[in-house]
């Protein structure tokens, strides 16, 4: 089991203190971040003490400890999962080998830029959800919301240890640019456009905790198996936290389905505005709109760049480890979508060729469990929310641009367009919305859209106070 250095300036079990130079730089880099973090970070709150978990080791045992902390002293740390010994590459040409503790050089430049992206989109979300501690709907999600964000913000801490340690000046130059664009920005925004959008209510903010912080498990469980063990160890310890964030989404749109069932029921209606609910057409238009920018992550359907990184043992499959094929792809073939003629069809392509399909469709699959969920609630009000087809409202791969509706037809463009206020959120939902956006900050007490959580946080009761003032 590696040590843990909990007293150092930065908690680590990597034996940071070994390696004087990379101590010193990202000491060094540490001031920027924290600049970072009180500029575009959570706003108004940074005083605050919030009941925070912080991670303090790795293993089964217990790996956070739990009490109050104002957020820019929270203890951002490097943590590795512990090693595997005799771990070997599971997958691609160069599956058996031992995995490498080092950079290989003919991979450099790839496996950088896969670090590159997944450490723009951590700090990315932070800065799309700087507001909205000024409209919790109650102190348990207010503390949720500040807990995702400095996990986050770790997971940022966690790349750019990789990029410090492993790639030189270059890895160093990199690392200062994931401060340096910003979510939005119309100069220099942050590299996926999901990351670009905005979060400007608690209903965006489950449904990007829900679907987006989802693709993140994906794409974090496929690079757990890399060949390149720090960065496989990285994921696995940053899926421990990225669990919690899904949690929020989960729970928070079926706290909302729940009171908006609540509200049909008491007035026997399915348009519950006026009792300051949000009415099931509503959720679902978010829903479509969610769903579908972050399908957009991962990317289009054939992609030779994914084909490489797995046939170099960069980056596998979700649960890699679980599939029955031989782990190499050279002589499978999968089903892809396709428009041809007007319709949208299937071929048959390389299983190495269409990764990304193959991880989509994972994705997918495990999108619709928490349909499942909310949906019985549902069907006490004779009501259900439905995932749109993949090739709605699509600006990546096969699909982008074309006219699919949500149940999966293609229509003429003029009359996509003029359906779209049925499927996507409108500007009158959106004020709509915004107008629920009142903060409580009553111990216990939540705001009337939003039904209470079963449960308060680490065995605390829903009444606890999360977040002190």
């Amino acid at each position: 089991m590696t040590t843990v250095e909990l007293s150092e300036r930065i908690p680590n079990n990597v034996n940071l203190s070994g390696d004087r130079k990379l101590q010193r730089a990202l000491e060094s880099w540490q001031p920027r971040f924290l600049d970072w973090w009180r500029q575009l970070g959570p706003a108004d709150y940074q005083d605050s003490e919030v009941y925070l978990r912080t991670a303090v080791s790795v293993g089964r045992e217990g790996w956070a400890n739990f009490g109050y902390v104002k957020m820019p002293d929270y203890r951002w740390g490097i943590f590795l999962a512990d090693a595997e010994p005799g771990r070997t590459v599971g997958f691609g040409d160069r599956i058996g080998e031992p995995v490498w503790q080092d950079v290989p050089g003919e991979v450099r430049a790839d496996l950088r830029r896969l670090i590159v992206v997944q450490g723009d989109t951590e700090p990315a979300s932070v800065e799309q959800q700087r507001y909205l501690g000024a409209t919790a709907p109650s102190l348990y999600d207010l503390r949720n919301l500040f807990q995702v964000n400095v996990e986050e913000a770790r997971h940022l801490w966690a790349m750019v240890y990789l990029l410090h340690r492993y790639f030189g000046r270059d890895g160093r130059d990199e690392a200062d640019e994931l401060l340096e664009r910003h979510s939005g920005d119309a100069d220099n925004p942050r590299i996926l456009g999901a990351f670009n959008e905005r979060t400007p209510d608690w209903l965006s903010f489950y449904m990007f905790t829900y679907f987006t912080d989802r693709d993140g498990k994906f794409q974090l469980a496929s690079l757990a198996e890399s060949g390149f063990d720090p960065l496989a160890r990285t994921c696995q310890f940053m899926l421990k936290e990225e669990a919690h964030h899904m949690f929020v989404g989960a729970g928070g749109v079926g706290r909302v389905v729940q009171r908006t069932a609540e509200l049909m029921k008491e007035h026997d209606t399915t348009d519950v505005e006026p009792y300051g609910g949000i009415n099931v057409d509503t959720i679902q238009r978010y829903l479509n709109h969610h769903f579908s920018v972050s399908l957009d992550l991962f990317g289009a359907e054939t992609s030779t760049n994914a084909a490489n990184y797995f046939a170099a043992g960069l980056k596998g499959r979700f649960q890699e480890k679980d599939r029955t094929d031989d782990h190499r792809l050279h002589d499978q073939t999968v089903s892809v979508p396709v428009l041809e003629g007007g319709d949208i069809t299937e071929r048959q392509v390389p299983s190495l060729s269409a990764l990304n399909t193959t991880l989509r469709d994972d994705y997918v699959e495990d999108s619709a469990k928490g349909l499942e969920r909310w949906n019985r609630t549902l069907a006490e009000v004779g009501e259900q929310l439905r995932l749109p087809h993949v090739g709605f409202n699509r600006g990546v791969g096969v699909f982008a641009g074309a006219p699919v509706t949500p149940d999966g037809r293609l229509v003429p463009h003029a009359e996509w367009r003029e359906s779209l206020p049925l499927w996507l959120p409108t500007d009158r939902d959106r004020a709509h919305v915004a107008s629920l956006m009142r903060p409580v900050s009553e111990p216990g007490k939540m705001a009337a859209w939003v039904a209470p959580p079963s449960s308060g946080i680490h065995a605390k009761p829903v009444e606890f106070e999360y977040v002190r003032a």
